[in-house]
């Protein structure tokens, strides 16, 4: 009863760290992709004021 106990704690715990993780992926995209979307419109904005 233990082990199946221990092996249930286990999985839970991993169960949570990998989504933990994807979900961190996902938002370092989500913050890049965002990043540099930013970056070309302020560069664009910057063209077309100094014209």
């Amino acid at each position: 009863m233990g082990l199946i106990i221990g092996l249930l704690i286990l999985w839970v715990v991993v169960a949570v760290v990998g989504f933990a993780i994807k979900a961190l992926f996902w938002l370092a995209i989500v913050g890049i992709v965002l990043f540099i979307a930013t970056g070309v419109f302020g560069a664009m904005r910057r063209r077309s004021a100094t014209r």
